[in-house]
């Protein structure tokens, strides 16, 4: 009798897997049962003795204890809490592994810090590096495709995973559990191939109307993407895409400019190819905080027709956050908690009200594609700032 794979990583005492027909010569159905001793085979071809402590199926979301499963049963095993996916559990007497499982390793990454900026341990719960650590190691119990490593610093960690979205829904579900902390930008993992660099490849789908196809062939143009396929029919455009991943980053908001909201895409990890050149500016630079306090329309009036901010009047702010987007390739620092002097004389425009262009939304997903190397994202449960990685002027 043998038992297939873990469905995931799990260092819990009840590990979910799936049951699978025995090929022994001679053997009945696939069965496991409470109490049972099975052994578990590794990765590697090392094998493990354990007991099946207990046994459990499922209905819906619930678990129901059980004495027995069958082959094409999902159960979950308690005794073996170390198993990992891919690895199989079989019987003691006839030990035979099934075909190992291969993940695709990652292929972005990105550093997990501790929020050290002025306003660091207003708003999260949970603020400390052994709480940050214990956090991103229990992740790794359920979350098979997700890396952490340890740097050289006791307060930053580096977090690797399957691109953008993988990284951005664990992002959002600890900043919703309470956690306060900083990330940097997300950077592809390369590889040396023979003695030369090889960086991931993405196959992309474009679904766009036929008005916006040159402006996304365009884009994608700029971020070393190569067109394999194109169609139209009924109005739309159909475009296959091979870009390097890292010519993604950043792209979805610009996709969804060009398109109006009316495009479709969809992504999925290639192959690592060999090193596409760089990519050049992608943006231009930004309007950083001249010092801390809270912003004013009068001051935020002043800077209008120098790009578009982030900030909407009342927003506090510190000295090298970033507040918006200058209309240049340089950074500008600006003064956004300047107050209009007060006199007692009446000027032709004393009753005149004071009108702002709407705020730029920065959401977590388009923050963590917009920094820049020298720039962090600040996450917390309340907020989302940018800020340079020196605060001071004088050190950037």
């Amino acid at each position: 009798m043998r038992i297939s794979r873990c469905n995931y990583r799990s260092r819990r005492s009840i590990t979910p897997i799936t049951s699978a027909a025995s090929s022994s010569a001679g053997s009945t159905t696939a069965r496991i049962k409470a109490g049972e001793n099975l052994v578990l085979i590794r990765a590697d071809g090392t094998q493990t003795k354990g007991k099946v402590t207990k046994l459990m199926t499922f209905s819906g979301l619930k678990r129901l204890d059980a004495e027995q499963a069958f082959a094409g049963d999902i159960v979950a095993v308690a005794g073996f809490a170390d198993a990992n996916i891919g690895e199989t559990l079989a019987s003691a007497a006839d030990p035979h592994p099934l075909p190992l499982i291969h993940i695709d390793e990652p292929t972005m990454q990105m550093t997990f810090a501790v929020n050290n900026s002025p306003f660091a341990g207003r708003e999260g719960k949970y603020v400390t590096s052994r709480q940050l650590r214990d956090r991103l190691m229990r992740e790794l119990e359920s979350n098979v495709a997700l890396r952490v490593e340890e740097t050289d610093s006791t307060d930053s960690f580096l977090v690797s995973g399957r691109g953008e979205l993988h990284l951005g829904v664990l992002l959002e579900t600890m900043r919703r559990e309470g956690y306060e902390f900083q990330i940097s930008k997300p950077r592809v993992i390369m590889r040396e191939i023979d003695g030369k660099k090889y960086e991931p490849f993405e196959t992309l789908m474009l679904d766009v109307p036929d008005w916006a196809s040159g402006a996304a062939i365009e884009r994608l143009g700029s971020r070393k993407g190569l067109m394999q396929h194109m169609q139209s029919s009924n109005g739309r455009t159909m475009i296959e895409f091979l870009v390097p991943a890292r010519g993604l980053i950043g792209f979805r908001s610009d996709f969804i400019r060009v398109t109006k909201g009316e495009g479709i895409m969809n992504h999925s990890f290639f192959d690592y190819e060999p090193y596409a050149g760089d990519l050049g500016g992608l943006r231009n630079g930004v309007m950083i905080a001249w010092e801390e306090g809270e912003a004013t329309p009068y001051s935020l009036q002043q800077f209008e027709d120098r790009g578009l901010f982030f900030i909407s009047p009342g927003t506090k702010v510190y000295a090298g956050m970033i507040i918006g987007e200058h209309n240049r390739p340089q950074d500008l620092d600006v003064n956004v908690c300047k107050a209009k002097k007060q006199t007692n004389i009446r000027s032709a425009g004393a009753e005149v009200l004071t009108t702002l262009q709407t705020p730029v939304d920065m959401t977590l997903e388009r923050s963590m594609e917009y920094i820049a190397e020298d720039e962090l994202c600040e996450v917390t449960p309340k907020s989302i700032r940018l800020r340079k990685v020196k605060l001071a002027k004088n050190e950037r």
